[in-house]
């Protein structure tokens, strides 16, 4: 096996694996800043890495205004939209892993959508795969969502920017891989970059207090969520939507929630119950039938 064939083998393992320590990386800064205030320092300092590596590394930039338009409208919806709307959703009150749940209703609505609009046809089997990654998720996340009866009377208001977000993830996969699934990943990150940046911070001016205490555990989140997440697994995503089918991308965020789940048990020592492990192995059985359909 060569090593280009084994990392793409591995690519979406760890694709899901760094995806999934958004939610622990928003649990210990969010604390520190309000939502918005949290994101755009975050895409400032990832604007700021990803212009140095371009220009160090002569990265090409988009050959066309299209181009570029197209690679912006997509970080709109993947960035400003859905990681605005789970950073909002879990700061409003809503458990991360009702967010999760929320958010984990992306695979189905992508391979509706895909049919139609990029014209990919889903299987009997994928069908099957990605109902299943759906129940799975949601055994994982009801073995620990609690709502009480008061937050029950606030519930509309904290599912508002879940649902947000759920929207942008499937619309934003969609949209890159209809209009542009091939970019420069170093240019393409800042050109995604700047609009949300721009959308973000003036909503945060508009809506917060922009305050924040710079304690050690939230410059750690804001490194993390920099690196990791904002280079590292939002860079996967891009090679994953440019190699493969939206459904077969979408199924992969089914292996979200129960790996945060398992990532939380390691570091917080939250529990698993029967319940939330015999949901992660439908879930995993149901990306499996998904991908291979």
């Amino acid at each position: 096996m060569t090593t280009a064939s084994l990392f793409q083998r591995v690519t979406p393992l760890l694709f899901v694996l760094l995806w999934s320590t958004g939610f622990i990386g928003a649990k210990f800064g969010l604390p520190y800043a309000e939502p918005l205030t949290f994101l755009s320092t975050r895409y400032v300092l990832v604007i700021a890495l990803m212009t140095l590596l371009a220009l160090a590394m002569r990265a090409p930039w988009p050959a066309s205004p299209r181009e570029a338009f197209h690679i912006g409208v997509t970080g709109l919806l993947v960035h400003a939209l859905y990681l605005g709307g789970v950073f909002m959703s879990i700061h409003r009150g809503l458990p991360a892993g009702v967010s999760a749940l929320v958010v984990g209703m992306q695979p189905l609505l992508t391979a509706a959508a895909a049919g139609l609009l990029l014209g990919e046809r889903v299987s009997r089997w994928q069908w099957l795969g990605l109902a299943m990654g759906f129940a799975g998720v949601g055994l994982v996340v009801g073995s620990k969502a609690t709502i009480d009866a008061a937050a029950l009377a606030e519930l509309g208001h904290m599912l508002a920017p879940a649902l947000a977000a759920l929207v942008g993830i499937t619309a934003g996969t969609l949209y890159q891989k209809r209009f542009c699934p091939r970019f420069d990943l170093r240019t393409g990150s800042v050109v995604q970059f700047v609009p949300s940046l721009a959308v973000t911070a003036l909503l945060a001016s508009q809506t917060e207090t922009m305050e924040i205490a710079w304690d050690g555990e939230f410059v750690f989140a804001l490194l993390w969520l920099v690196l990791v997440l904002s280079l590292g697994a939002i860079s996967l995503l891009n090679l994953l939507i440019r190699s493969g089918s939206a459904v077969n991308v979408a199924s992969l965020f089914y292996l979200t929630p129960p790996t945060t789940a398992l990532i939380a048990w390691a570091m917080f020592g939250e529990t698993l119950s029967a319940l939330a492990l015999a949901g992660m192995a439908i879930a995993v059985a149901g990306v499996w039938l998904a991908r291979k359909g």
